[in-house]
């Protein structure tokens, strides 16, 4: 689907304001669903042009209860409800909705969006003497001294097959 502008929504909402054109016939001419013209409709009828401008907002547990709970005690409908809360997609509502019959309330905290930052890597704090310090000395250590016990076997090992070999020619 292609961005809308907002020129292209006020032309929308006035050919539906004028009796012109339904949601549905609309909503197919500038290759939009139905509800979505519906709420550019409800919208620009209750803030006009403001309510068609909206940015990415994130809203807290208390904000998006208190939505559900006007829902719930006035059976307005998604969005009805959007537009006295200024919630530019109604879809939002019915998704908290869910998420909350489903999961509980800790289901409606806000989800960091995009990539988590990679993890820094922590430096090697080593202050001498201290117990980490030691442990992390002491682990070093072994695993030298284990790659130098397998060395040493190997060059044995090479060693024998060569003297192995000079023998049987």
């Amino acid at each position: 689907m292609a961005k809308i502008t907002l020129n292209q929504k006020l032309i929308a909402i006035q050919k539906y304001l004028d009796g012109k054109e339904s949601f549905s016939s609309i909503g197919k001419s500038i290759g939009v669903r139905k509800k979505i013209v519906q709420t550019w409709v409800a919208f620009y009828k209750e803030y006009g042009v403001d309510g068609l401008t909206s940015t990415y907002t994130k809203y807290s547990i208390e904000f998006k209860m208190d939505v559900l709970k006007y829902m719930s005690e006035t059976g307005a409908s998604c969005l009805e409800t959007a537009v006295k809360f200024r919630i530019p997609s109604p879809s939002s509502i019915e998704v908290w909705r869910k998420k909350l019959e489903e999961h509980g309330i800790d289901a409606l905290n806000p989800k960091k969006k995009g990539r988590p930052p990679m993890k820094k890597q922590k430096k090697n704090t080593y202050i001498p003497g201290s117990q980490g310090a030691l442990q992390a000395e002491n682990e070093r250590l072994r695993a030298e001294n284990a790659y130098l016990k397998k060395l040493h076997a190997l060059i044995q090992e090479k060693e024998k097959l060569q003297t192995k070999s000079k023998h049987k020619s």
